[in-house]
């Protein structure tokens, strides 16, 4: 697994340590990610029915952005402990946002006093190689957020940016 960074303008909290990895499949990919720290004093959304659903975003959740080699196109992923999920399409930097096509997500997630694991399966057409970025959103019992990725660009968070897809993923054997 990959350690993710917290954003410098972010304050420290609960979480002390977030981690990922990701694989492509012949479906689309694999993705697992990691909290380590007080869970108990973050918000972990309730299970629910798996479902699309949107601003997963605004409480703690994980995002995976894929951007197919050669093009500014990318698809955003939004994976919360809940189980619910949001796929977008954009034509370039924030450009263009619409839902994407997915065949498929399942989420498991399972958590104790002092670690939070999320497992994503995802059958969506995903083109090889790609640049890939795995972000974390922490939001604690008191409303505050810690952004984590494997980099960011200097200023604010921007899961956006090119500067986090620092993963590359070959074309499949």
């Amino acid at each position: 697994m990959q350690t993710l960074i917290l954003h410098p303008d972010c304050a420290a909290g609960p979480i002390t340590n977030v981690q990922a990895e990701i694989e492509a499949t012949k479906q689309g990919c694999k993705a697992r990610f990691r909290f380590d720290g007080d869970i108990s004093r973050i918000k972990v959304p309730m299970h629910a029915a798996s479902e699309r659903m949107d601003f997963l975003w605004k409480t703690t959740c994980f995002e995976i952005f894929w951007q197919p080699e050669g093009g500014q196109y990318y698809r955003e992923f939004n994976l919360s402990p809940s189980s619910r999920w949001a796929c977008y399409d954009f034509d370039d930097f924030r450009l263009n946002s619409r839902n994407a096509p997915v065949e498929a997500i399942a989420i498991a997630c399972s958590h104790d006093g002092t670690s939070l694991q999320l497992e994503a399966s995802i059958a969506s057409e995903l083109p090889l190689p790609a640049a890939v970025a795995l972000n974390a959103i922490v939001e604690d019992n008191d409303g505050n957020i810690q952004f984590w990725a494997l980099a960011f660009e200097d200023g604010k968070a921007e899961f956006h940016s090119e500067v986090c897809r620092a993963i590359t993923l070959e074309k499949l054997a």
